[in-house]
């Protein structure tokens, strides 16, 4: 039998001679419980904003990108690219070129961010789900449309069911600027606005999406010319390992999903990170309930300890014993806490019970549960009760 483990739960389920000792210990459980609960609920909800992001950049962004390590444009037709195409874990490739232009709208003018797509963008393409005014497509007939990000289209006063096209200008490859007429040496194209999508707020406010054939137009490219390639891979593909495994050479730059927006998902971790202390750093001062009571606890229980060291107890059996008393405390907020965290946490995940303001794009806070995060949850409480009940025998003489 563990000596110290069955005197300490005694001395927890026991009543005292002093209630106050049961209140502050029962305040310090509770306490306890509810640091953890809102560290696994806040935590989940917060993965759930962030896969909501994920998601929206996944839209937009391919599994792979290839790109020139050095310069803007590069050759599709290069011979070094044929594995790629010959690869049979690729499902698709988009070319795609992508720049900065100038852009004019009924006298209001701005820097936008031009992207052009190979292929087609209809009813089934990933980014119709975040237009929310006009329709998909590049062309009606013989005018070339465009689609734009919402905060841009703001700053313009572009609309679908305007009449005036957008016009984008791009300086001519090799050209010199002209101090007599600067719009001789600019290219120009005239596009009208199709449609308008919102994925992220950096990415609406300079995102401008046109056919493949228009950009290259507009940048004075050559038929095969492109920024990037843009590649999709067969469902179960992984792409780390599909971009570890490409023999390209090194004047070609392979990014996943991650790698196309570091500084994004960077932010993200480190806002979690922050998060996670924050709240582990109000589960501290909770904690501080149980210093004060297994300070009283230790007062009472004198008797107790002169009877113990009187038996034969050394001191490291009666600091150990008033140690797992206070850790016992710490444990049973925890446990309570985990239960009623990862309870509300799958209610929410499964019914959506709290609802999200209006004008937001899903109903109901979204909510992830992730094991490494109860992980972190429970190493985080447990180790502060320990240290807490650690320190508390300080008081012990």
């Amino acid at each position: 039998m563990n000596l110290p483990l069955h005197i300490a739960g005694r001395y927890l389920f026991a009543k005292k001679s002093h209630n106050v000792i049961n209140v502050i210990s029962a305040i310090s459980s509770v306490g306890m419980a509810i640091g953890t609960a809102a560290l696994i609920l806040i935590l989940s909800v917060y993965n759930g904003f962030d896969r909501i992001v994920g998601e929206n950049l996944s839209d937009l962004d391919p599994d792979i990108r290839i790109s020139a390590a050095e310069g803007r444009f590069f050759s599709a037709g290069d011979t070094a690219l044929d594995a790629l195409f010959d690869d049979g874990r690729v499902d698709e490739i988009c070319l795609s070129v992508q720049d900065n232009v100038f852009v004019s709208y009924n006298g209001k003018q701005g820097i936008a961010v031009l992207k052009g797509m190979d292929g087609t963008f209809g009813e089934n393409h990933s980014l119709t789900k975040h237009i929310i005014e006009g329709e998909a497509g590049f062309a009606r007939g013989e005018v070339p449309l465009c689609s734009i990000g919402s905060s841009l289209a703001s700053s313009l006063g572009a609309h679908t069911w305007f009449v005036s096209p957008l016009e984008l200008y791009y300086p001519k490859r090799g050209a010199k600027i002209s101090t007599i007429n600067p719009t001789a040496s600019l290219n120009t194209v005239r596009v009208w606005p199709g449609s308008l999508f919102s994925i992220s707020s950096d990415i609406d406010s300079e995102l401008i999406l046109s056919s493949y054939d228009l950009a290259r137009q507009l940048f004075g490219l050559e038929d095969d010319m492109v920024s990037s390639l843009e590649v999709k891979l067969k469902s179960g593909t992984s792409p780390k390992k599909f971009a570890e495994s490409l023999q390209i050479p090194d004047t070609y730059l392979i990014q996943d999903r991650y790698q196309q927006h570091p500084a994004i998902y960077k932010m993200m971790k480190y806002e979690k990170f922050a998060i996670y202390l924050i709240l582990i750093f109000v589960v501290v001062i909770i904690a501080f309930n149980i210093f004060g009571s297994m300070s009283m606890l230790i007062i009472e229980k004198k008797e107790d300890i002169a009877t113990l060291r009187a038996l034969g107890a050394s001191d490291g059996l009666v600091r150990k014993t008033f140690i797992l008393e206070g850790w016992l405390v710490s444990l049973s907020g925890l446990v309570a806490g985990l239960v009623v965290g990862i309870g509300i946490a799958l209610l929410q995940q499964r019914f959506g019970i709290v609802k999200m303001p209006a004008g937001f794009l899903v109903q109901a806070y979204p909510v992830v549960l992730k094991a490494a995060d109860i992980l972190w949850t429970v190493l985080g409480v447990g180790a502060i009760g320990f240290i807490i009940s650690l320190c508390s025998v300080s008081k012990l003489r």
